[in-house]
Formats: C-alpha cells, structure tokens, sequence
C-alpha cells in the first residue's frame, strides 16, 4: 500500500492541511493519506500544545467522510517523545511519503535520525509562505516532490490567536473540528 503520512501537532487541523493531503493523494498516486498528531511532540518543548486527546479528537473530525483521508492515533497513545522514525518503522511492510510543509521539510535535518528516516521514505512538500525551496533542496535527501497546492496562509499560531480574540474560526477548520472546539471550549 501506498501510503503518505502527513504529520504535525494539528492544535488545530485546519482547511489548508486538508488541502495539502487532497493535493499528495492526487498528485503522486496514493491509496490514503494518514494525519497523524504528535503525542508529545519533542520539538515544541517549552511550549503550550492543547491536550493531546483533543488534537486528536479534532484529527479524527477532520477526516471524517472523506474514504482515503484516515486519522492514525499511533504517535498519541506511544508513551514518550514522538519520533516519525518510529512511526515509518511500523510501517514498514507499505511504501511511505512524508508530507511536509516547506518550513519543517527545510529543518528536516534537525529530527531524530534524520539520515535513517530519509533513506526509508520519500518526502513531498507543500510551498509555505516564508520558506526558502533552496533550503528545502538542501536539506531532504530522499526523492523529493513538490506538491502543487494553492497558497493558503494558515497557520494553527493564528488560529488559535483568533478563537482566543473571540473570533470564529468557522469555515477556516473542516466543520467537525469547528464543532469539536465550540463543544469542548477549546482556544479560549
């Protein structure tokens, strides 16, 4: 199976994620495409992240009724620091594609085993406003692709700034995260 994995702390998932993971599936010939939060993601150390039951909670609604979209709650329920060496090692059996963002796939070079974990998958970036592609081509060594996708300056900073202001964050997260936050309170 072919199988791209589109990582992050989803605090929250919102519409350009979703894009970004339309764009892979279509574009390289994927037969899913998993969101996988972070359980505790070790590069946010010192940083307040929302509980991850929640980021999940609200993955799992994003995804919801789109049949080759999944949530994978593997890195949240794993004790510890998460790693995605781990989480590509337990697929090992499926042909895997990172799916980053051009700002994280330029700072590849940084995480856990990063030499290991590139040797075991390809990697297909998203633009992001900000991020230099010579970076990015400088820092991933596995096959890269670049993803085709419309700019969507989104970030989950902003959007968490926005619900803390008062302001709806309707139509800017899939509706099942939207509902997920308004149920729970959370952001604000």
């Amino acid at each position: 199976m072919r199988i791209g994995l589109l990582g992050g702390t989803f605090d929250p998932p919102h519409i350009a994620h979703l894009a970004v993971a339309e764009a892979a599936f279509r574009q390289l010939g994927l037969d899913t495409v998993w969101l996988v939060p972070a359980g505790s993601p070790w590069q946010k150390e010192g940083s307040v992240v929302t509980p991850a039951e929640h980021r999940w909670g609200m993955t799992a609604a994003a995804v919801e009724g789109v049949p080759y979209l999944s949530g994978d709650d593997r890195e949240v329920v794993r004790p510890g620091p998460t790693y995605t060496l781990d989480t590509v090692r337990s697929l090992a059996r499926h042909e895997v594609t990172l799916i980053l963002g051009a700002d994280a796939a330029s700072r590849i070079a940084s995480w856990h085993r990063s030499t290991e974990l590139q040797e075991m998958v390809g990697i297909a970036v998203a633009p992001r406003p900000g991020a230099d592609s010579g970076s990015v081509d400088a820092a991933v060594t596995a096959r890269l692709t670049w993803l085709d996708v419309p700019r969507l300056d989104i970030s989950g900073t902003d959007l968490r700034g926005r619900a803390a202001a008062g302001l709806s964050l309707r139509f800017l997260v899939p509706e099942g995260v939207w509902s997920y936050i308004e149920t729970h309170g959370l952001y604000r």
